[in-house]
């Protein structure tokens, strides 16, 4: 564990950082509404429920902000450049950035149903202080109606006829809340593993419905519902000298008028501002970018259905293991699916391998299967970095793939062909495991190369035993596209033989996410 935390120690501090933010702003918005005077009248009919509320909004304006940073894909890939000088502990965690936007999102979820709870509790207080019988401090301010008070009322639920539901569905807080609410569920339920590997369809259409959270968020404090007193009122009647004299107000007490609420202006809107705006530029950059021609130079059908494209492009530069996006508008306009480059940079063409995997990759390998037939239009976004850039950054490199989880690494090894053959003195890199495929060919399918590897699971205690007597002194960079299964594994491995002592070898594990 401790060999973990120093190899991740800017990850640990961004989360402790995180999470310390989010304590900060609910402790600092629950003592400002639990102990405020301007909200004292509030608290009379609420209860510590209102704070809760206001507490959790906070929270979630917060994460609202973060949640579209960590999928601006060009944004990340421009902080991958710049910190090209960085260490490998600072880039590593710009790779995590897809485990954040879901940390973010969970935590939107435990903040919304807090708030939604908290809310109940106050319509319920609302309905009660306003069908109240005997004469309190709390039936009295419910009374203090919107015709009679020009507009200064404090209870949303103005008559004893009017139900909870009714000012939901008529409130424009009310209503964005519940499409709000509704638009998450569905974003949150159609994104778990099982519907986004086997239905990403399904996962990619339903993830869009946060454009539709995003402007019910953005509107969702209008109405001020939840109110607190005006600063002329309190000066004209201040809660610890005017509530216990409530009977008294007005006309026969000069000294303590009736009361005066106001609601909040909207504040969610200033939150998610400037990540909206980043994130629209964002999306503008890539239409930009996917709207230059592409030209397929070759259409390559392998076995297992397996979909080789090799294709041209104006201004195209790539590095090893970085994906693109692809679209193909003859089979759907809008979706957009990463495949990972297996081509070298090296190379004068970029290509990628397509496996079918769902109705849009049998699709589009039909498409391109078709004989006598003119091909497919493609439209390409990227390229995008990730882990694998890394790959010459260690002395020595080990490449796990599985199934087509193979691809990153074609590109590596490929490369590292082209560098060999050009005597390139900047490749660190002098050992690299061989990831390919057996074929009955003579050049592996992938690679082009000659050099194959035989089937079978290795036996990743004795890989890494010997890796770790062979190079006593190196950093050993592990590289795995493949099943979370997998991960688990060589994550282990890799804590449980990199040595305590940094000057010995260490283990640093990297997982192809996006």
């Amino acid at each position: 564990m401790g060999n973990w935390v120093v190899n991740h120690w800017f990850a640990v501090l961004f989360l402790v950082g995180w999470l310390g933010l989010n304590v900060f702003l609910f402790v600092h918005a629950f003592l400002k509404y639990e102990m405020g005077e301007k909200y004292y009248y509030t608290r009379e009919i609420l209860g510590t429920a209102l704070a809760v509320a206001r507490a959790s909004a906070f929270c979630l304006n917060f994460n609202s902000m973060l949640i579209l940073i960590p999928v601006c894909r060009n944004l990340l890939s421009f902080l991958r450049g710049s910190c090209s000088f960085c260490s490998r502990t600072l880039r590593k965690s710009l790779d995590h950035n897809l485990t954040f936007h879901k940390l973010v999102a969970y935590m939107i979820c435990i903040l919304t149903a807090i708030h939604i709870i908290a809310h109940l509790f106050n319509f319920e207080r609302y309905s009660r202080s306003q069908h109240e019988t005997t004469v309190s401090l709390a039936s009295v301010l419910s009374s203090l109606h919107h015709e009679k008070e020009g507009g200064f009322w404090l209870n949303p639920i103005q008559s004893p006829d009017m139900t909870v539901l009714y000012v939901t569905f008529t409130s424009i807080a009310g209503l964005s809340g519940v499409i709000l609410t509704i638009a998450l569920i569905l974003m949150v339920t159609s994104s778990m593993e099982f519907i986004r590997r086997n239905y990403f369809e399904l996962f990619w259409y339903t993830h869009h419905l946060f454009i539709i959270y995003i402007i019910c968020l953005g509107i969702h404090g209008m109405g001020g519902i939840v109110r607190g007193q005006t600063e002329k009122s309190i000066k004209e009647n201040h809660p610890y000298k005017c509530a216990q004299s409530f009977e008294n107000w007005g006309d026969h007490d000069p000294d303590c008028k009736r009361p005066q609420f106001e609601g909040h202006p909207p504040e969610s809107w200033k939150w998610i501002l400037a990540p909206v705006v980043l994130y629209i530029f964002e999306k503008f950059l890539r239409f930009y970018r996917s709207q230059q021609k592409v030209v397929i130079t070759k259409v390559v059908m392998h076995p297992s259905k397996v979909l080789e494209l090799q294709m041209k492009k104006r201004g195209f530069s790539m590095e090893v293991g970085q994906y693109i996006f692809v679209n193909c508008p003859s089979i759907s306009l809008l979706e957009w699916h990463p495949f990972t480059l297996t081509s070298a940079p090296e190379e004068d063409f970029f290509s990628i391998h397509i496996r079918a995997a769902g109705d849009w990759t049998e699709n589009l390998i039909r498409a391109f299967d078709q004989q006598n037939s003119p091909l497919p239009r493609i439209e390409v976004d990227g390229p995008y970095g990730t882990v694998s850039e890394d790959v010459f950054q260690y002395e020595v490199a080990v490449l796990v793939g599985a199934g087509i989880g193979v691809t990153p690494f074609a590109s590596i090894l490929k490369s590292i062909w082209f560098k060999m053959q050009h005597s390139d003195h900047n490749l660190k890199t002098q050992k690299a495991g061989h990831a390919a495929l057996n074929f009955d060919k003579a050049t592996d399918i992938l690679t082009g190369l000659k050099q194959k590897t035989s089937f079978g699971r290795p036996m990743w205690d004795n890989e890494f035993s010997t890796i770790a007597t062979s190079h006593p002194k190196s950093v050993v960079g592990v590289f795995l596209c493949g099943p979370r299964t997998l991960a688990k594994s060589l994550r282990k491995c890799c804590h449980r033989y990199s040595s305590l002592d940094p000057r010995k070898v260490q283990f640093y594990f990297n997982k192809e996410n996006f």
